[in-house]
């Protein structure tokens, strides 16, 4: 047979680069994790870093889920160091027979090394693949480990991961007081281009982690600005649902189930409200499952069949009548579903779903017989609940209803986009940003103003409806909404589809006054609630137009905010400053509304994230929702930090 030529590449008489064992990189110790950190930790951006003081504070929660801890203190100095000590039983500081090195220095140093693999050291635990700390370590610029054991204080130090001391005693502690340890370190500017930790986010988590682990204490301090709160919750997951309910009207009080089957912990916690989403969280070993899972499936296939056989057994659904569908079901339901495994399958070291398959039985067997058992028991709630599924399968027709008529007036008309619509002529979704401004005054500016090949604009007019308020069959009947669903093309809710989406940027675009605030609040109520993968995937945006331009003799600036203009005015020190402050988008002209809010040269976005989904649940039910006291509480909380009220 004869030889074939090789095929041309385009690159004629290129000689072949030899490929060979030399090649071949081999990756020692911590060096994997520093060469592609976000294998480890998800992202080198803020959210990398604060996936370092969670994976730290895991650990100290690992020994609290072995009943060896009742208390984590977190500290940020002013210098950003973070500091996180416990009162556990401490990294064992032994020799390790199979690397000859201290325990503590293996733990530290090599990945996947720890006593969370089958060798009795923890039953649970949310670090399941070792690397947690150790990749901490390798991202730090500094790591220092002190372990309390045995009446005797240990130490190393390690510089990105590698041991710049031996593991030696520093000291003694106190007879009588408890063994522990504390970890101390500073990330790599090497590796995390900003280190700015966030206490809100961080709270938030420690929040988390306190409801998830009955009895346990958490204290966090801020030295940089002196803020400090301490979490303790006695009721356990039962008192998160009664935080995240806070602001909505329940229909029952919680119910709870705690159960152990086949040497996994089942926990579970229900209440229905009189909103209109679903608010469930689910965790396997206290880590936060954001995409789900064995164990989500499985409760609401439970829950979805035990309100169908008791709706049918109190004869509350007919014979001809259909069975209640999981999105009838779980309107209005917020619940937390935590489960405790000795081996979690994660599908990634970010542990965002759980894919055990035998958690789905478990979790569906335990939730199935309690809950039964609690609508019998209760039939007052349990008629309440029924009632309320059945409002949503009205509700649910209704909208499907209105689906259809939007879809089929769209096929009717020459064009599926709506008319107000400025679309660009770039098609690919990835190049092409979609700005949604307030007024026609400011979308003029903007359409005139923009680049037509990538920036399309859709102005809408006045302020859309609450959808905190209302199901999503009256707001498919809202114009502007359905603009908006349409021009963005993935559909809304459960019919969402991310790969239909338009345009790569979505970006909100109001002005910088309180109505202005008033609608970005509702455009992000709206997304969050019904378009909350654009979201995730990072695709939506807020544009920061400024609020004044600034001259001072041949000076001129555009300034964003008052700390900036306070700032140029002491870096000017003259009398004669001309400050003109913009309202609307409309008071810009289109060529100043491109230079500094639309030119990608020049501008600055917001990108809106989701650090938290069930405080952010909580957040937009306070400020939309139909309770008035908590939003008052609110208002009158914060009154005197406001800036620049417009009257």
């Amino acid at each position: 047979m004869a030889n074939k030529p090789a095929p041309d590449n385009g690159a004629e008489n290129a000689p072949v680069e030899i490929y060979d064992a030399s090649k071949i990189t081999v990756l020692e110790g911590l060096e994997a994790v520093r060469k592609r950190p976000g294998m480890y930790i998800g992202s080198t951006d803020v959210r990398g870093l604060h996936h370092l003081v969670f994976e730290v504070v895991d650990n100290a929660i690992d020994e609290a889920l072995a009943g060896a801890c009742d208390h984590i203190d977190v500290t940020i100095d002013k210098d950003n160091i973070v500091t996180v000590v416990d009162n556990g039983r401490g990294i064992p500081v032994d020799v390790h027979k199979q690397t000859g090195k201290s325990a503590l220095e293996v733990v530290m140093t090599k990945l996947h090394a720890g006593a969370k693999f089958g060798q009795g050291g923890y039953k649970v635990a949310s670090g399941l693949h070792g690397v947690g700390v150790s990749a901490v370590n390798a991202l730090s610029e500094w790591f220092e480990a002190t372990v309390r054991r045995d009446g005797q204080i240990y130490r190393q130090k390690y510089v990105r991961g590698v041991p710049k001391t031996e593991v030696k005693v520093v000291g003694k502690y106190p007879k009588g007081e408890r063994s522990g340890q504390i970890q101390r370190f500073y990330p790599d500017k090497q590796i995390f281009k900003e280190i700015d930790y966030k206490f809100d986010v961080l709270a938030q988590r420690f929040r988390e982690m306190a409801f998830l682990t009955r009895g346990l204490t958490i204290s966090f301090r801020d030295e940089r600005d002196g803020r400090a709160m301490t979490f303790y919750f006695e009721g356990g997951i039962t008192s998160f649902v009664r935080y995240l309910n806070k602001n909505r009207g329940v229909l029952h009080a919680p119910f709870t189930v705690a159960r152990a089957i086949n040497g996994s912990q089942i926990e579970a916690a229900i209440q229905y409200t009189d909103a209109y989403g679903e608010s469930v969280y689910t965790f396997a070993n206290n880590i936060n499952t954001v995409d789900g899972g064995t164990h989500l499936t499985g409760f609401r296939s439970a829950i979805t069949r035990t309100l169908n056989d008791y709706a049918r057994k109190s004869n509350i659904l007919k014979e001809n009548d259909p069975n209640l569908t999981g999105d009838d079901v779980r309107e209005g339901l917020t619940a937390i579903v935590s489960v405790k495994l000795e081996e979690p399958q994660f599908e990634s070291q970010t542990k965002a779903k759980l894919g055990n398959a035998e958690v789905k039985t478990q979790v569906e067997s335990v939730v199935t017989e309690s809950f039964s058992g609690f609508l019998e028991e209760h039939s007052r709630e349990a008629k309440a609940i029924i009632d309320k599924c059945l409002t949503s399968a009205r509700a649910r027709e209704a909208a499907r209803q209105a689906r259809d008529l939007v879809i089929r007036k769209s096929a009717l008309e020459s064009t599926s986009l709506p008319g107000k619509l400025a679309d660009c002529s770039e098609k690919d979704s990835e190049r092409s940003e979609l700005y949604i401004v307030e007024g026609d005054s400011a979308g003029g500016s903007a359409k005139q103003g923009r680049d037509r090949k990538f920036q399309a604009i859709l102005p809408l007019r006045g302020k859309i409806m609450n959808v905190e308020k209302s199901r999503l069959d009256k707001m498919l009947q809202n114009e502007e909404i359905r603009a908006m669903i349409t021009a963005i093309g993935t559909g809304v809710g459960d019919g969402f589809d991310l790969s239909n989406l338009r345009y790569g940027r979505v970006v909100i675009m109001t002005d910088a006054d309180v109505d202005g605030a008033h609608i970005r609040t509702l455009l992000l109520t709206f997304f969050f609630r019904y378009m909350e993968g654009l979201i995730e995937h990072g695709h939506l945006y807020i544009a920061q137009p400024p609020l004044y331009k600034v001259k001072a003799g041949k000076t001129e600036e555009y300034i964003f905010d008052d700390k900036d203009l306070e700032a140029f005015k002491k870096k000017i020190k003259s009398d004669k400053i001309d400050i003109q402050r913009y309202k609307g988008l409309g008071e810009m002209n289109p060529e100043q509304l491109w230079e500094t809010t639309m030119n990608p040269e020049n501008r600055t976005m917001l990108q809106v994230g989701l650090e938290d989904a069930a405080e952010a649940d909580r957040t937009f039910e306070m400020l939309m929702g139909s309770e008035v006291a908590p939003r008052k509480r609110f208002i009158q909380t914060h009154a005197k930090s406001v800036r620049n009220l417009d009257v």
